[in-house]
């Protein structure tokens, strides 16, 4: 099977390869035969009917300083492409959530991974209200006083922008911090959106957890340990990876997501894990398989084609 695959991400040419999921991903299609164009999401537009992306072709390989070739700049509309890759970083603001209409009006004639729709309607920090028993304490607000009270009800919480990504904005607050008014200020002065808060897990300085889930099932999980002094594990932030199992609480948790991550077509899922308490659902441009390949060997590129390919092949 060889298929003509778009990858909807940020400028390509940019990416640490040792390090970014989107690239692997790429690598593993051109091991398969598979074709590649890659283009940024402001390229994406409705025409008359058509949706229709402006980019290039590209030919990818692991060489430092020269991981990519381009062919031409050339407009393609997307019902030409097997496989659109929804992959560019957030933040899941109004341009993020446009293209996810875009994408929607040519899948799943295009297979459009993840699904569009659910992308759009299980934002990292949302999902997990479905999940109640499984996650930390959480509040989503704008009211003062009532992040005081649950600030009041915890003694430590995190407080973090409900549509923000890779550690940005978050901050770690106690019982007294006089921060608290002044955070909250600033952060309504920018967006008019909630902001979210959990009960603060100091279990977090051994480490954050990312499980990696490829169509429901788990592929393996790193930790992610935040620096001395840090409260964010994020791997932009500084985090380090390293080496993990899962426990069985973690097993559990996967078990529970597992059938609604299959339904909703969510074939690329990071979920993180805190001392058993599941905190977000990754769903836009998850991360890590680069570092899970180089502990366990576990190749998830693979996993993912695999699904896809099993489910080209199914139609």
């Amino acid at each position: 099977m060889s298929l003509y695959v778009a990858l909807q991400m940020d400028p390509i040419e940019d990416v640490a390869i040792h390090a970014d999921s989107t690239f692997r991903i790429g690598l593993e299609a051109e091991a398969r035969g598979h074709r590649l164009f890659q283009y940024a999401a402001d390229q994406l537009r409705y025409d008359e009917g058509r949706v229709i992306a402006r980019g290039r072709p590209v030919t990818l390989r692991r060489v430092e300083g020269d991981h990519v070739s381009f062919g031409d700049w050339e407009e393609v509309e997307l019902t030409q492409f097997d496989v659109v890759w929804l992959r560019q970083d957030p933040p899941f603001d109004m341009a993020y959530v446009t293209s996810t209409h875009l994408l929607d009006r040519v899948h799943p004639a295009t297979l459009v991974v993840n699904d569009p729709f659910w992308v759009r309607n299980c934002p990292e920090k949302l999902m997990v209200l479905d999940f109640p028993d499984l996650t930390p304490p959480t509040m989503i607000a704008r009211d003062l006083a009532a992040f005081r009270r649950f600030r009041d009800r915890h003694d430590e919480i995190i407080v973090k922008p409900l549509y923000g990504n890779g550690g940005a904005g978050v901050f770690h607050l106690r019982r007294g911090d006089p921060n608290l008014s002044a955070l909250l200020e600033t952060f309504a002065g920018i967006n008019r959106e909630p902001m979210i808060a959990q009960k603060y897990l100091p279990a977090v300085s051994k480490g954050d957890k990312r499980i990696i889930l490829i169509d429901g099932e788990v592929a393996g999980a790193i930790n992610r340990v935040p620096q001395e002094g840090e409260a964010r594990s994020n791997m932009h932030v500084g985090g380090r990876a390293e080496k993990v199992g899962l426990t069985e609480r973690e097993r559990e948790i996967c078990a529970r997501l597992a059938p609604v991550l299959r339904e909703k077509g969510l074939i690329f899922t990071g979920i993180d894990v805190i001392d058993g308490w599941l905190t977000e659902i990754n769903v836009t441009s998850p991360t890590g398989i680069q570092e899970l390949e180089r502990f366990d060997g576990i190749n998830a590129a693979a996993m993912m084609w695999d699904a896809i390919e099993r489910r080209l092949s199914a139609r």
